[in-house]
């Protein structure tokens, strides 16, 4: 088995990927993900991020897996903040940038960092020792350009564990809320199993946004136009401009994902007497649904919580989907039934008096997360057992 970098995914080719990733669904695994990225320059020169991937094979150079890298030059767009971690070898007169994440761009959903025609589900333990092998290489990249650190991001918890046994890499959790699909038969009876309070609530939520008469369309993006992608980036730019920033993403990029992994898209949009006024753009694959994108040309009560929650939860009552992950943060996630987990990312420090000091940041940190968690646990909708 040998390995070797790439900085283009032109450079690997389309053939040569998806021979290597196989019947592998996960969204963020595709080639056209990736070329879309590059290709819609929201990756590249000036941007930050620059990507290299690890295209590892066997002995007749046939395709075996790839870990999708990037070296950055901030810390945006990443969703595990380390600004503090950055600060501080700033005031120490040390250079933190550049680092190399091991990720997917702009994306704070857990899965694959492996993609492989070996083990399309990352579920296979016999496949899993590459995890910390592709680690080693990536600490010898790190050590002969200098860089300071390279982290794992939103890793599946089984492959985190599999680092356990090193002491030079940290392990840092957080907090996420997710849905599951528990044979829920429909909506009705996915509302049932909330208290009755909860329940009245999640209705009056839906009946408020109905009120205001506005209707609700979800739409695959083998069938948006040019028209619906259009509207749908003017949401996501006006969600940015509302901080005062801009959006990372380009209209390219969506334009493009509509075109080549349109099967892998929903776009929810929200009309008001037949004029769009909000929107939410979702990944899925046969297992999970991945919210991702969402903006609003009007405030309207209760509107987000339609667009962004509980319409994705119908998609996945009729799709057969058993998993929901909406992207990171927000405990108002928990009244509609998203349920707390914990995410996880693994960091190489090489600076050892920075290691240290991380990793006690680290174990401190996942102290207050752990009860984080067990507290939002409590607040969940659903009936108590008896």
């Amino acid at each position: 088995m040998k390995a070797q970098w790439f900085n283009s995914v032109d450079q690997i080719g389309e053939a040569k990927w998806q021979e290597a990733i196989g019947e592998t669904r996960y969204p963020f695994a595709q080639f056209a993900f990736h070329h879309a990225l590059e290709q819609s320059k929201s990756i590249g020169d000036g941007t930050g991020w620059y990507p290299e991937y690890l295209l590892v094979m066997d002995g007749d150079d046939s395709p075996l897996a790839i870990a999708p890298t990037y070296l950055k030059t901030h810390s945006q767009g990443e969703f595990v903040f380390d600004w503090s971690w950055a600060d501080a070898y700033q005031r120490y007169g040390m250079r933190y940038f550049p680092k190399r994440i091991w990720a997917i761009p702009f994306s704070p959903v857990t899965g694959l960092r492996i993609f492989s025609h070996l083990d399309p589900k990352g579920d296979d333990v016999q496949f899993s020792h590459l995890y910390p092998a592709l680690a080693e290489l990536m600490t010898q990249a790190n050590q002969e350009r200098e860089f300071s650190s390279w982290h794992l991001l939103f890793t599946k918890p089984e492959h985190a564990a599999l680092f356990a046994p090193n002491k030079d890499l940290l392990h840092r959790i957080s907090c996420q809320f997710h849905w599951f699909n528990r044979d829920y038969k429909d909506m009705e009876d996915y509302l049932s199993h909330f208290s009755s309070r909860k329940r009245k609530t999640a209705r009056k939520e839906r009946e408020k946004v109905a009120k205001e008469g506005i209707t609700l369309t979800r739409t695959i993006g083998n069938d948006l136009t040019s028209a619906d992608i259009d509207f749908f980036y003017l949401c996501y730019q006006s969600t940015y401009a509302k901080r005062g920033q801009q959006g990372y993403l380009t209209r390219e990029f969506f334009g493009q994902l509509a075109e080549n992994m349109g099967d892998q898209i929903l776009l929810v949009q929200a009309f008001r007497d037949e004029e769009a006024i909000a929107a939410s753009w979702c990944f899925f694959d046969d297992h999970s649904l991945y919210g991702r994108y969402w903006g609003c040309m009007e405030e309207v009560d209760c509107l987000h919580f339609e667009a962004c929650y509980y319409q994705g939860i119908e998609f996945c009552l009729e799709k057969g989907l058993q998993h929901f992950d909406p992207g990171t943060q927000g405990e108002h996630k928990i009244a509609r039934g998203f349920e707390p987990v914990f995410s996880h990312s693994i960091h190489y420090i090489a600076h050892e008096g920075f290691r240290e000091a991380i990793g006690n940041f680290c174990e401190e940190e996942a102290q207050a997360v752990r009860e984080y968690h067990r507290d939002t646990h409590a607040l969940l909708p659903f009936k108590q057992e008896a």
